[in-house]
């Protein structure tokens, strides 16, 4: 199975697409300036104690205070809390760690109550983020994660992952990571670290340890409550961090600073796959030339259809995902309806696991399978489910078929699921149910180039259209782009767009950035 990443950087969003064999599998979208991500570390205050709850209210700066329990302040809170004081009592010099103390932990039967009070400075991590009417969950135990190893500040022991089975490998890495570990650290070995050098290991630690001095430099120089001490590394570096294997084939990027920031994070993590990360100076938008934005407006949305007419549909609640499974206008199998139901059942079960995956969706999924008669068909269902699931990397259990017919599904939940609104409102009437003449969208358009060139004086710009008017506008021999660029200069250039709706456009200049020519009467 080959894999490769394409990553959209635009203005305002950067989108992360991951295909495997040619097949959308995993989509990320997010604003650029987009803040609270899974990671991030805060020096925040103490708001509101819950003591119903065993936990308090912490204010980080987001909408909603975020949410820290009594057992995630993490057994080594006391250590932190009087190194906190000790960083903060000298704002010129920093107090070593390797100085630091460590303190008995904190019991597990404590009272939040007798641990905490209300304005108290704490050093906390987002472990997971705002949902909903939910603010951020938040945790005390730091910690760093790299490509092979997890550094917990204050943390006192070495944990191998157990994916890593080999007793003999266990032990070397244990060994090895005791030898070259900084004082009063913890570690934690990742699968991907099996079989690698201790040199590799001691570089990506020794990284590692340098952003936990960082944090606790920026926690001495600031006096701002609350405050951004470290920020996660960017969603495209953060996506590779867990995802990157030895057979990612190309990593495809289409902004040029982006590209050296993943090409750097690719030669330190396997300088042999350098150059697998390639700059994309194509004309075409990224997602069209690699055929997903096709795939994404197929793939979201209520109802998503799978191979001969079959469907599912996914509702999303408060509470859960639902997901029914139907039949469609299949053509019947021969072999009768329960052989049917299997078949219809097996592919839903393969397309379900690509989109549990592709919408990032978490908590509890019911899935309402066809109904099947026979005990082995509905066992075959569920270790086929088991086997397409192991390719997620978010923690998941599921339940064999209920006698309802219905299969239970728990998984990992850290940020919103991932919902593209493929129904979208008509870009050109607004909702409003009435158009101007289409045959009239040509003249429109050169009114905007009109002004853009003759008012505004840009002479060199992009203009993004659906695919059916670039191709309208560029037939012919005398076709209307030539006839624009003999009258207003060879600086127009038109871009066939799949996300554009039907008339629908988008002007970027030189150096792509959006160009806003939409007028009053258009955006009421």
């Amino acid at each position: 199975m080959s894999s490769e990443v394409v990553i959209d950087v635009q203005q305002k969003e950067i989108s992360i697409a991951l295909l495997e064999d040619q097949k959308l599998v995993e989509y990320q979208n997010e604003p650029r300036q987009a803040s609270f991500a899974v990671g991030n570390i805060y020096i925040a205050k103490v708001k509101k104690l819950m003591p119903g709850l065993n936990a308090c209210f912490v204010d980080v700066g987001c909408e909603r205070d975020a949410f820290l329990h009594y057992l995630d302040l993490g057994e080594q809170f006391n250590s932190y809390a009087k190194y906190l004081k000790q960083v903060q009592s000298d704002r010129k010099k920093l107090y070593p760690f390797t100085k630091a103390h460590k303190q008995p932990d904190l019991p597990k039967d404590g009272s939040v109550q007798t641990t905490l009070t209300a304005g108290q400075e704490v050093l906390v991590q987002i472990v997971k983020e705002p949902i909903s009417t939910k603010g951020p969950r938040l945790t005390g135990e730091l910690s760093f994660a790299g490509r092979y190893l997890v550094l917990v500040p204050f943390g006192d022991k070495v944990s191998v992952s157990s994916k890593i089975k080999s007793g003999e490998e266990r032990a070397r890495l244990k060994q090895l990571i005791h030898s070259i570990k900084p004082k009063n650290c913890g570690v934690i070995v990742r699968t991907v670290a099996e079989g690698k050098r201790v040199a590799e290991l001691d570089a990506e630690l020794k990284i590692l340890y340098k952003r936990w001095e960082d944090t606790l430099s920026k926690v001495q120089k600031t006096q701002q409550r609350p405050q951004l001490v470290f920020e996660e590394t960017g969603r495209a570096i953060a996506l590779l961090r867990d995802i990157f294997n030895p057979s990612f084939e190309n990593i495809h990027i289409n902004d040029e600073e982006a590209y050296k920031e993943v090409r750097n994070y690719v030669s330190l993590i396997a300088p042999e796959k350098a150059n697998i990360v390639k700059l994309y100076t194509g004309k075409v938008p990224i997602f069209d030339n690699f055929n997903v934005t096709k795939q994404i407006k197929s793939g979201f949305g209520r109802i998503v259809n799978y191979k001969h007419g079959a469907y599912l549909i996914i509702e999303h609640t408060e509470a859960l995902h639902v997901v029914d499974v139907n039949s469609g206008n299949r053509i019947r199998n021969n072999n009768g309806q329960e052989a049917n139901a299997l078949e219809v059942n097996l592919g839903a079960a393969d397309e379900l696991a690509r989109q549990l995956r592709l919408r990032d969706m978490g908590g509890i999924i019911v899935v309402d399978f066809i109904d099947m008669n026979l005990a082995e068909d509905r066992q075959m269902l569920y270790e086929r489910m088991c086997k397409n699931m192991q390719q997620d990397r978010a923690r998941h259990n599921i339940l064999p078929l209920s006698k309802f017919g219905l299969m239970q599904i728990t998984r990992q939940r850290v940020r919103p699921a991932m919902d593209v609104n493929v129904e979208e409102d008509c870009p050109t009437c607004f909702g409003s149910g009435k158009i101007k003449s289409s045959i009239l969208f040509t003249d429109q358009l050169e009114g905007k180039i009109d002004r853009l060139v003759k008012r505004i004086g840009v002479k060199k710009f992009y203009l993004h259209v659906h695919p059916y008017v670039a191709a309208y506008i560029n037939q012919g021999i005398f076709s209307l782009k030539r006839k624009w660029q003999m009258k207003y200069g060879m600086g127009v250039h038109v871009i066939p767009s799949q996300k554009m709706g039907f008339l629908q456009y988008e002007f970027y200049d030189s150096k792509k950035q959006f160009i806003d020519m939409k007028e009053e009467i258009e955006t009421k």
